[in-house]
């Protein structure tokens, strides 16, 4: 029987702000991958996002992202490998301290954003990612994209790894998701959306924007929990997937 995770981005409010549906939403994952104060989140929304991963028996990783909290950590930055790798150690650590603190174990790292989309094509801040990753705890799991320089990063460095795929995102020919600033970058068709990721989990392909069949490793996927129709999608992804004889299991 083929298995994949499902994972979520949460605990992405901050202060005032709420951001996402995290307590609708995280019954149906298997994975969270918990936002550390750079580009969402703060201590109170870390620590109830911990709680509420060990009140469903969710796996926990950390979602550092670049230090842009105006910009959703989805603006690119300039910055230097030992500049990406402080950032990524201390997020890891922050988020680490809260699972500690409910004796629970950090499972994974998955970066945020432009600093995923950025490191999954720059060799160089991809390995700087994988350090900091080895710096905290070198048996956490780097939860990266399909085929892209972390995997590559992860695999050099001897960091386990697991390889992720969207359920609402448009590739490009090379692997790489198309920018939100691009036509076909969100996939609105819920029912094309799932079947591409029945597709991906059983067959290990996807077809990219200008039509191109692309080869993939599916070993996790990705629903985004801050849409109005978050819940109804992942509620349908994850019975599709079960009835499909796909069982949704955590990496």
């Amino acid at each position: 029987m083929s298995k994949i995770d499902l994972n979520c981005d949460l605990g992405e409010s901050f202060g005032a702000y709420r951001i996402g549906m995290d307590e609708e939403v995280i019954p149906y994952v298997t994975s969270a991958n918990v936002a550390c104060g750079f580009h969402g989140g703060d201590p109170m929304v870390m620590a109830r996002t911990v709680k509420l991963c060990r009140e469903n028996r969710v796996h926990i990783g950390a979602h550092p992202g670049l230090p842009d909290l105006m910009g959703f950590g989805r603006r690119n930055m300039t910055l230097k490998p030992e500049e990406a790798k402080a950032y990524v150690q201390y997020q890891i650590g922050a988020l680490k301290a809260f699972c500690d603190g409910a004796g629970l174990r950090l499972n994974h790292v998955k970066p945020h954003g432009a600093l995923y989309n950025m490191a999954g094509k720059d060799y160089d801040l991809a390995r700087a990612v994988c350090e900091a990753v080895r710096a905290v705890d070198k048996t956490l799991v780097l939860l990266a994209l399909s085929g892209s320089q972390m995997i590559r990063a992860a695999e050099d460095t001897g960091l386990p790894y697991a390889s992720e795929v969207f359920a609402d995102r448009g590739y490009q020919a090379d692997g790489s998701l198309v920018p939100r600033t691009m036509p076909g970058a969100m996939i609105e068709d819920e029912d094309y959306a799932v079947g591409r990721v029945i597709r991906m989990a059983k067959e290990g392909t996807v077809t990219a924007v200008d039509g191109t069949e692309i080869s993939i490793q599916a070993d996790s996927v990705c629903v985004h929990g801050d849409s109005p129709k978050a819940l109804a999608f992942v509620q349908r992804i994850r019975g599709a997937l079960e009835k499909a004889g796909v069982e949704v299991q955590a990496f």
